[in-house]
């Protein structure tokens, strides 16, 4: 359950970010940097970032930085993918049945 609750906590902060950096950038003022934001992707933040550069429209036109993005994306379902194939993670340990 604590690994829940990272995951959640982790993608909640990479849309606030996210959705920051774009307030910023409408106020032209000094942004967060590409490295942080992609840094909180890579971590696990993916789905909380995507779905502020989707609903802000925030970093979409940018192709060197949707290029890294999705090399994250895709590096991060590989890591999942050869865990479930290797037995090391599995359904139990995604939902704790009683």
């Amino acid at each position: 359950m604590t690994l829940l609750y990272s995951f959640l906590t982790l993608n909640i902060l990479a849309f606030i970010i996210t959705a920051y950096d774009k307030r910023l950038a409408i106020v032209q003022k000094k942004r967060i940097s590409e490295e942080t934001l992609l840094t909180f992707a890579a971590v696990g933040g993916t789905i909380g970032s995507a779905l502020a550069m989707y609903i802000f429209r925030h970093k979409t036109s940018k192709k060197y930085y949707l290029f890294k993005f999705y090399r994250i994306v895709f590096i991060q379902i590989l890591i999942i993918g050869c865990l479930f194939y290797f037995g090391i993670l599995n359904e139990n340990h995604i939902i704790k049945s009683k």
